[in-house]
């Protein structure tokens, strides 16, 4: 059983060395498991892995292997069904806490309380509310949620005490996880990576410097002179170019959440953004509905955003491997005399900083993706996850 474990944390992605995992059989011979399962899932937990974003791979590799050990405790859905009574969830609230006001500390039976919820999940057939027998809701049961009993097994429902023993079926760190796909939030804190202070702007003397104001009112005698300054604000400018349409379609929202999170990061010295469908051709479309004629020309934005703008292109790289070798291969507007391929390359040329995300990278190396394959080897390409981006800005803002 135990090297089905380490196997499995290893297929989930965890890199569990082989010190580790001696270390975790020496916690078994010391006795720290003490015969729990849910003790040696904490010491397990503690002693293989090493950063929180590994969490939810460390609680699939461990239910993978240990659930036969609690099939017993299974909740199917129909119980979640009858459990679900969020709407009276300020109500349960006000009720527990009545009910709580008037108990005095509980000595609680852990091994009792955990043997009543396997007996009563055997027999139970039907939705209970109330009362203090079955699992259910808003009663004085050890089992289900909204109760007021202060301990027992939360079954359902959203915590409200921290009492409970365990919850059941629940993944608590998914959304630790460095290999999700984003949100706006994450987006945000992402951008903020591309700062680049400088007070050489053309902006006026807005702000106070302290340094300068003690120099000149100690050397005018004690009399206070006040010097101001130009603030120091970021000077990164960034292009956003994101495909649009087609097979970037499932994407749309992912997509709305980076353009928000771009436009709201308004510390930036400006911010350009152009679609494009599959590849960038001779066009770059100014709404992504990429409507023919509604777009500036690809050699107007060479001349009119400098090679110091920061380039982020987003795209699935899925197109054909005439659209991106072909001279006629955009099928949607002109490509004039170049293929998109060529394109590409004229954007490398003009900026000094490139990089492609991808919301759906094939890992390493992909010769049926022809055009993916291609595209990495000239521009850095990240998959589009937390880790992604915070790769990805980091890159944009190095010296190499």
């Amino acid at each position: 059983m135990f090297i089905k474990f380490f196997e499995t944390l290893r297929e989930k992605g965890l890199n569990v060395t082989l010190g580790e995992w001696l270390d975790l059989q020496k916690a078994l011979e010391m006795g720290l498991i003490e015969s729990s399962l849910t003790q040696f899932y904490y010491v397990a937990r503690m002693i293989l892995v090493k950063s929180e974003t590994d969490y939810d791979k460390f609680d699939m590799a461990f239910e993978e292997c240990f659930k036969a050990t609690q099939r017993e405790t299974e909740v199917g859905a129909e119980m979640l069904r009858w459990l679900d009574k969020s709407d009276m969830l300020e109500l349960a609230h006000e009720e527990a806490r009545d009910h709580l006001n008037k108990m005095e500390e509980a000595q609680i039976d852990k091994e009792d309380v955990e043997q009543k919820f396997k007996d009563r999940l055997k027999d139970q057939d039907s939705e209970h509310n109330g009362g203090s027998f079955w699992i259910g809701t808003m009663g004085k049961t050890s089992f289900g949620n909204m109760g007021g009993n202060v301990g027992g097994v939360r079954v359902g429902g959203a915590t409200g005490y921290q009492s409970a023993f365990s919850v059941v079926g629940a993944r608590r760190f998914r959304d630790f996880r460095d290999d999700r796909v984003l949100d706006n939030r994450q987006f945000q804190l992402a951008f903020r990576k591309l700062r680049q202070f400088s007070s050489k702007l053309d902006i006026p003397e807005t702000e106070l410097d302290i340094n300068s104001t003690v120099d000149k009112t100690c050397n005018n005698g004690g009399c206070l002179q006040i010097v101001m300054q130009k603030p120091r604000k970021n000077a990164v400018k960034l292009l956003l170019l994101m495909d649009s349409g087609g097979t970037m379609i499932p994407f749309s929202a992912l997509l709305n959440d980076l353009f928000q999170a771009v436009h709201k990061s308004n510390h930036y010295k400006d911010v350009k953004t152009y679609y494009f469908h599959n590849c960038i051709y001779s066009h770059v479309y100014k709404t992504p509905e990429c409507d023919y004629g509604d777009w500036v020309e690809t050699e107007w934005m060479f001349r009119n955003l400098d090679s110091d703008y920061k380039v982020i292109i987003v795209g699935d790289a899925a197109m054909a491997p005439e659209e991106l070798w072909s001279k006629d291969g955009n099928y949607r507007g002109p490509n004039d005399g170049l293929t998109g391929y060529e394109w590409l390359s004229l954007i490398k040329k003009k900026y000094k900083k490139v990089v492609w995300l991808n919301p759906k990278m094939a890992p390493g190396h992909a010769p049926w993706r022809e055009a993916e394959t291609a595209i990495k080897e000239m521009f850095p390409m990240f998959k589009l996850t937390v880790d992604g981006l915070n790769r990805a800005m980091t890159k944009l803002m190095t010296n190499k």
